[in-house]
């Protein structure tokens, strides 16, 4: 196993061990806009990995997952933090995100591997191929 990239699930896989382990964290890193317009899981907390208008890479992005986990408030002394589970729209930012949260020194990472929407059909159109909201799974929009 890559121990330098956060660990694959399908969007069922995520929402198991979600209910699982209620102090896992689900974090949607899409933009501010895709967040709140196109939608996103039940109960996934935001903190963009690139957001509008400038379209970097968020440099607060760890210091940001850090907090959510209470500043090691759940994670053990000497033992893993909660796991932390990061959403995209198709699962490559995630992917990217994942590494950074590593090289930090997190280890419970995981990414859904298909992300909200999924990847794009022949049609160019997302969510009928994969993705969380195409398996079914609990969602909300604003």
């Amino acid at each position: 196993m890559n121990h330098d990239h956060p660990r694959a699930l399908t969007p069922q896989e995520a929402f198991d061990m979600l209910a699982a382990q209620p102090q896992a964290l689900l974090v949607d890193i899409r933009s501010s806009m895709e967040f709140l317009f196109v939608g996103h899981p039940k109960g996934a907390v935001h903190v963009a990995w690139i957001d509008e208008p400038d379209w970097v890479v968020n440099p607060h992005f760890v210091t940001e997952i850090r907090k959510l986990l209470l500043g090691g408030a759940v994670c053990e002394s000497d033992g893993p933090c909660a796991p932390v589970i990061l959403i995209c729209r198709s699962g490559k930012r995630s992917l990217e995100a994942g590494k950074a949260l590593i090289e930090d020194g997190l280890q419970a990472v995981y990414h859904v591997d298909e992300g909200f929407e999924g990847d794009l059909d022949d049609q160019h159109h997302r969510s009928s191929l994969g993705g969380w909201r195409f398996r079914g799974l609990p969602w909300e929009q604003c």
